[in-house]
């Protein structure tokens, strides 16, 4: 899609595999409310991390997307709250925010990760803008603890396993993923409720200090787009890239939380940087129209990457 093959695209986000790509390509992408669009009737719910999701040029297209996608089915243990009746997605992308509170932290959740100096430079951008559209921007602690991150790389492991694979077929998977369903099928089920239940605490504990607010600003990543080639390594040090690569967005998977990337930046060597902003559950509407209102104070569709550098 961004490469301007199609319109328009669906992903799916289990730790920011929207919002990664709508990054470090330019492009806008959401993650919707815990619940919002079902996985049935094949993929479980568990306990949420994962959803499906809009990625697009554009927020009205997102919006509209996000209109086709959005269904609950029977059975599914999540289901975000509704829209009022007669309103859509795309009506909410199309009106004005308002005057809004917003929070903002850019410390990552995994030790010893920096934040690189052109993803601050988007950070602080960001900021300046949405200050000079009107809203109250503020500066918060981090909700996030480090503890979250060994609890949510083993609930990870878990779903690598629910995706049914024939024994005969399983060296045909990527190394990583091999890894984590071998880390899985190591677990206990005393493992994977410690884990769940942990996750649950800290969202318990992370919400409370964000309910004040209409969004939470933070960085998409950690760093600028990396070259082809950078995870090939072996499973353990590819995992390790991921984890310093991408330590915002996990968070919101956790928390269940929609979050959109939204490309208002670009580096002296023409590649884009993604800032994330984050709404309360059921939150989306509110999003889309603040996202709607920076496109229209800084565009960006039709503005693409270099195909090569020097």
């Amino acid at each position: 899609m961004a490469g301007g093959l199609a319109p328009v695209a669906q992903g799916g986000d289990g730790g920011g595999s929207i919002r990664i790509p709508a990054s470090v390509c330019g492009v806008f992408g959401i993650k919707p409310t815990r619940g919002r669009i079902s996985a049935a009737p094949t993929k479980p719910d568990l306990i949420g991390l994962s959803t499906a999701g809009p990625l697009t040029r554009t927020v009205s297209d997102a919006a509209l997307l996000l209109d086709v996608m959005s269904v609950n089915l029977p059975g599914d243990y999540y289901t975000a709250p509704p829209l009022p009746d007669g309103t859509t997605f795309l009506d909410h992308a199309r009106r004005d925010p308002g005057r809004l509170r917003i929070a903002r932290f850019r410390t990552p959740v995994v030790p010893g990760v920096e934040v690189h100096p052109d993803v601050t430079a988007a950070y602080e951008s960001a900021t300046e803008l949405l200050v000079a559209l009107g809203h109250d921007v503020e500066e918060i602690d981090p909700p996030f603890s480090p503890d979250l991150l060994d609890l949510f790389s083993t609930v990870w492991a878990a779903m690598a396993l629910t995706v049914p694979v024939p024994p005969e077929r399983e060296e045909h998977l990527r190394p990583i993923n091999r890894w984590l369903r071998e880390r899985a099928r190591s677990l206990t089920a005393h493992d994977y409720l410690r884990a769940t239940t942990g996750l649950q605490q800290g969202v318990r504990a992370a919400l409370p200090r964000m309910l004040a607010y209409d969004a939470v600003l933070t960085p998409t990543l950690a760093q600028p787009p990396v070259p082809v080639g950078h995870f090939d390594t072996d499973p353990v040090e590819e995992f390790a890239r991921m984890t310093a690569f991408t330590p915002f967005t996990s968070m919101f998977n956790i928390t269940g939380q929609p979050s959109v990337s939204v490309p208002l930046h670009w580096t002296e060597q023409d590649l884009p940087i993604g800032v994330m902003l984050s709404g309360p559950m059921g939150g989306e509407p509110t999003l889309l129209a603040l996202s709607a209102q920076l496109e229209a104070a800084r565009p960006w569709a039709g503005r693409t990457p270099p195909i090569w550098t020097e």
